[in-house]
Formats: structure tokens, C-alpha cells, sequence
């Protein structure tokens, strides 16, 4: 069993739809545990513990916390923040003074890494201190687990947009006919391929996919351009905004230090606006850039409630394993075989997750590379909770013409 003490939560790394579900359910099962105290919530992520800026859950109302399963963004508020080796035992000393003997970390790569770090430390110095991460990634990079919660949100937020994005690029036939939506992702196309979604019949927008883990060939891309619009007359193509040249550089990143996080990840972006000046100097056509941001990312309108049952899920998984007195670990999404979809949970090491990427398998990538193949269809379209609406498509039985 895990010692009693107080537990300490933390969001960490890009807000999403249901980061706040993971942190709801932990909460809510922390609180049947008598090993459990009292619980804090870490402000803004780590700096919240290296502060010592932490606010108590246990005032909380039972509603406030009920509601944190709808709300997306991350309530406790969250960072990037890369610490120093002095930091660690700041830290340390801080969940020492409160007798916190429970650490949870919902985030990334980079936060499995900062967990890691601190279950090991503790460890070291024989503070019995049990750290549990809560995985949490849009980009759905992190490796072991079959999916982050996060992922659906996204997925069908992208597929439902891009449809009507396509329908919109279809619909203005005179300007406008080409567009180039850019999603998020740093090195893996997961996001991007989830647009695929979107369509209900062949022709259907996106027609292009570029991914990260394919690289980015001009003359193939102006080839594909000009093959779609001289059959349909218009295209709509998604991108990822990490994609990649032949020499495994990003086509687009800021050069800007103020730019560059604390981990040395360069900001992206503009990878969109970058493919408009391609087509418009290979092909002579105007083409319009849309990039929908961080909304893609956060937005509660289309959070897919399979992903918020699965986040809600991990959290709630994350406190039992604790006060069992396990750490060091990460708590897993694991698909169940056979007709249907099923997930269970299960834990990994963080030491096999910590600053480490899960890309887009080839077998989920068509042989041209600007696709999805059926397999990835497959394992997509259940995280995103159900069918999107059904839209109209017109026969278009023509009249005679007469002039």
C-alpha cells in the first residue's frame, strides 16, 4: 500500500478537450482513499511544486470538480517549462514540507520525462513518494499506449471542419479553388491523418494528405495538385505543420530564439501559406491557406465522449495503481481484440516513455504517401465517438438545354 499523505495534481504541455476529464477522475477516486489526506493542485504545471503555488482541491465544491469532465483547457493552468538540476531538489524539499506522498502529472513526452525524473529522485534520497503519469497528448505521439486521450477530440474536430471546408472550396467555383488547411503535429502525422475522416464519398475533401513521417517532394506535390484539380476542378489538401523536405528539414519554423521553447522546440507554422506559393508558382492557380490553430486542440463543441470517458478513465486508474503503492509509471490505453471496440487501461515504465515519439506506421500511410489506408480508418474511427452527420449530396439531374 501506498503511505498516507497528500496528493498533488498537475496539468502540463498544451491545453485539450479533456485534460481537465483525467484530472476530474482522479480527483473523484483519490477522494474514497483514506492514504489520502488532502489533495492541492499545482498551478501551471511543474512551476506550480517549484513555486510552491498550489491551491487546495478539498475547498473545491463536489460540482466544481464534477464539471472539470466537460471543461476543456487545463483548469490548473499548465506549462513548458524545462527544469535544471538544482530544480529537482527544490521540488523535492516542497513535496517534503507538505507531505505530499502522491504525485500525478498529466501530459506529454516531456512531462513523462519531468515525472520520471522525480520518482527517481525520491527514490534516491528514500522519500516514499509514489508518482503516477496521466497520459496527455493531442499529437498522439506518446509510444506504448494505443492512444492519448486528447486524440479523438481532435480528430473529429478536424474531420467535421475539413468536410465543410471541402464542401466550401467546392462550392466557389470561380475563386478560391484550391485550399490548403494546416493542422497541428511537430514530427508525427497522427492529427493530419485523422482528416481523412471526413470524407463520405471517393472524391470527397481532403484529397491530399501530407504527413511529417513522408517527405515533402515539390514536383511529386505540383503533380498531385494538377491531377486532382483537372478531374474535379477544385482541391483541398491538409498538412501537417512539422512537414519535412527530402533532407529531413522542416519546410517552416521560425528561426527566432523568443521562439524556441525551453525543451529547443522551434515554433512551427506558415507550413500552409508555403504550399499556396508552390502551387501558385508551379501551377499558375491561386490557392488559400487555412490554419485553425489551437482551437483544434482545446475546442469542447466536437469532444469526441469516447475520449472524455477514456481520460476520465486513466485518471481514476492513475490513483488506484498509486495507493497501491506502485511508481514510476504511466497509466496506458489498451484496445481489446475482436468485433467492436473495447479499451482497458494498463501501465507502462515512464522510463519507457519519458522524451520518447510513437510516428504514424507506414501500414497506416497509402503507397503514394498522400493518404490513409484502411487500417488506420480502422483504428480511427472509434476515438472519435460515433459517426459525424450524415450531409446532403445533390444527383443533379441537368435540364435540357435550349440555347
Amino acid at each position: 500500500m501506498g503511505a498516507a499523505g497528500k496528493a498533488i495534481f498537475a496539468q502540463s504541455g498544451g491545453p485539450t478537450a479533456v485534460i481537465n476529464s483525467s484530472i476530474c477522475g482522479a480527483i473523484e477516486e483519490a477522494k474514497k482513499h483514506k492514504e489520502i489526506s488532502a489533495m492541492y493542485g499545482s498551478i501551471h504545471g511543474i512551476l506550480g511544486v517549484l513555486h510552491e503555488n498550489m491551491i487546495d482541491l478539498n475547498r473545491e465544491t463536489p460540482r466544481t470538480i464534477s464539471l472539470l469532465r466537460q471543461t476543456p483547457s487545463s483548469l490548473l493552468g499548465s506549462s513548458r517549462h524545462k527544469l535544471r538540476e538544482e530544480d529537482y531538489d527544490r521540488i523535492l524539499k516542497v513535496l517534503a514540507a507538505h507531505d505530499i506522498r502522491y504525485f500525478f502529472i498529466a501530459g506529454g513526452n516531456d512531462s513523462m520525462d519531468t515525472a520520471n525524473r522525480v520518482f527517481k529522485l525520491a527514490r534516491e534520497k528514500g522519500y516514499e513518494l509514489s508518482v503516477m503519469g496521466l497520459p496527455k497528448t493531442v499529437d498522439n505521439d506518446l509510444p506504448i499506449t494505443d492512444h492519448c486521450p486528447g486524440y479523438g477530440s481532435v480528430a473529429r474536430w478536424l474531420a467535421l471542419s475539413v468536410r465543410d471546408a471541402g464542401l466550401d472550396t467546392e462550392a466557389i467555383y470561380t475563386s478560391d479553388t484550391i485550399k490548403v488547411v494546416e493542422t497541428m503535429g511537430r514530427n508525427a502525422g497522427w492529427i493530419t491523418a485523422a482528416t481523412a475522416l471526413a470524407r463520405q464519398q471517393p472524391d470527397d475533401a481532403p484529397h491530399i494528405i501530407l504527413l511529417p513521417e513522408i517527405p515533402f517532394g515539390r514536383d511529386k506535390f505540383l503533380s498531385d495538385v494538377e491531377r486532382v484539380y483537372r478531374k474535379l476542378g477544385y482541391a483541398l489538401i491538409t498538412c501537417c505543420e512539422g512537414l519535412r523536405d527530402e533532407n529531413g528539414d522542416y519546410l517552416t519554423a521560425s528561426q527566432r530564439s523568443l521562439d524556441t521553447d525551453r525543451f529547443g522546440h522551434r515554433q512551427l507554422g506558415g507550413v500552409g501559406e508555403t504550399l499556396c506559393g508552390i502551387i501558385a508558382d508551379g501551377l499558375k492557380i491561386k490557392a488559400r491557406a487555412d490554419k485553425p490553430g489551437t482551437i483544434q486542440r482545446v475546442s469542447a463543441l466536437l469532444a469526441s465522449p469516447v475520449d472524455v470517458e477514456e481520460a476520465y478513465a486513466t485518471g481514476a486508474q492513475a490513483v488506484r495503481h498509486a495507493v497501491e503503492g506502485k511508481s514510476g509509471w504511466m497509466v496506458t490505453l489498451e484496445r481489446e481484440p475482436g468485433e467492436g471496440y473495447a479499451c482497458k487501461t494498463g501501465i507502462v515504465s515512464l522510463e519507457e516513455v519519458a522524451n520518447r515519439e510513437k510516428k504514424m506506421p507506414r501500414e497506416f500511410i497509402d503507397a503514394e504517401g498522400t493518404g490513409v489506408t484502411d487500417a488506420f480508418l480502422e483504428y480511427a474511427t472509434p476515438l472519435i465517438g460515433g459517426p459525424l452527420p450524415q450531409y446532403a449530396r445533390l444527383e443533379k439531374h441537368f435540364v435540357k438545354k435550349l440555347l
